[in-house]
């Protein structure tokens, strides 16, 4: 099993704690730590609703004046081919997590079908992505379509582990490596410095390729940290992963850029400040990055005029957030649907 929890050190008939309290208790001297872990829960639940309230505000200011007679005349310039092509996009963004999945899977030990793998990857992307808390909730989507096939809960963490460290290893790779090669031209066209655009792109890509050192020289041997036993993934599936990633991440971002006018900015320096932007999403815990998101590719990109880049975000949200919520919405209840009149056939 690629993770191997901990023996329990409670009395089984107490109740567990949440992972975070535990934590906090554990680290915490003792009179003090429930009013401490109260006060940190409170501020975790806070700081998300405290930097959407702040990334409103600032798109706000960012798109003073904008109409949506402006928003949309720039909807109307995108033009057949790139509503096409944004689509295209998004369908290719997901085939490519189901490959991600697939390999996960493999990785745990689970030899599911490629349809399978498939569908619980789009599933739980499109869900976990919309509503955020993404590995949690695209971990809970997982149990419920893997267990029919016998996986188990420790398979299931394995995989969403997995598909995270795709995610952020390619993310990594493709926002460093748009950070190194941009010119100085199109890296003043944003609002990142040359050289903080330069250090920042080279701990990027020494972070990911640092992963899959990490994966060839400790291929085999566990590594243990906070109570958990990891085996790591071999160095080939690790560089598998990593070039899915960036390719994945490289087609998300293309959808935004596919909406924008052709002369507003390179792709090189986009994908800067698009990784910049999704790791900030990432960090606030706003489901999505909404508002969020956008605040920071906004800031980062002050030469993109506001009515086209509304419109693009506009884009963005409905191919690759809203349009693959509904169907996966609508997959899930046809399954679980299925699933309750097999129950009900069986029963009889």
């Amino acid at each position: 099993m690629p993770i191997s929890p901990p023996p329990p050190s409670r009395n089984a008939s107490q109740p567990a704690p949440e992972p975070l309290e535990a934590e906090l208790a554990e680290a915490l001297p003792a009179p003090k730590s429930r009013s401490l872990v109260r006060v940190g829960r409170l501020a975790l639940r806070i700081l998300p609703l405290v930097l959407l309230v702040a990334a409103v505000l600032v798109l706000r200011r960012e798109f003073r004046g904008l109409s949506w007679d402006e928003v949309a005349t720039a909807i109307d310039g995108w033009g057949h081919v790139a509503i096409v092509a944004a689509l295209a996009l998004s369908a290719a963004s997901f085939m490519l997590m189901g490959v991600v999945e697939w390999l996960g899977l493999r990785w745990a030990g689970a030899k599911l079908p490629w349809g399978v793998a498939l569908l619980g990857s789009f599933l739980s992307g499109a869900i976990g992505h919309a509503i955020g808390a993404n590995l949690l909730v695209a971990g809970a989507v997982r149990a419920r379509l893997y267990d029919r096939y016998g996986v188990t809960l420790t398979q299931v963490a394995a995989t969403t582990l997995f598909n995270g460290m795709s995610f952020a290893v390619g993310l990594s790779t493709l926002g460093g490596s748009g950070l190194l090669l941009a010119s100085r031209a199109e890296l003043a066209a944003t609002a990142i410095p040359v050289y903080l655009a330069r250090t920042a792109g080279a701990l990027l890509v020494a972070g990911a390729m640092g992963w899959i050192a990490i994966c060839f020289l400790r291929h085999g041997k566990p590594l243990t940290a906070f109570g958990r036993s990891l085996t790591l993934p071999t160095a080939k599936d690790a560089i598998l992963a990593l070039i899915i990633g960036v390719v994945d991440n490289g087609i998300a971002a293309a959808i935004i850029w596919v909406l924008l006018p052709h002369d507003t900015t390179s792709y090189a320096s986009f994908v800067g400040a698009y990784a910049v932007a999704c790791v900030v999403g990432l960090i606030s815990g706003v489901p999505g990055g909404a508002g969020v998101f956008e605040t920071a590719i906004s800031t980062l990109l002050p030469s993109v005029k506001p009515a086209p880049l509304a419109a693009a975000f506009l884009g963005y949200r409905l191919a690759y957030y809203l349009l693959p919520l509904i169907i996966a919405s609508l997959g899930l209840l046809g399954d679980t649907l299925l699933e309750r009149l097999g129950r009900r056939d069986s029963g009889r």
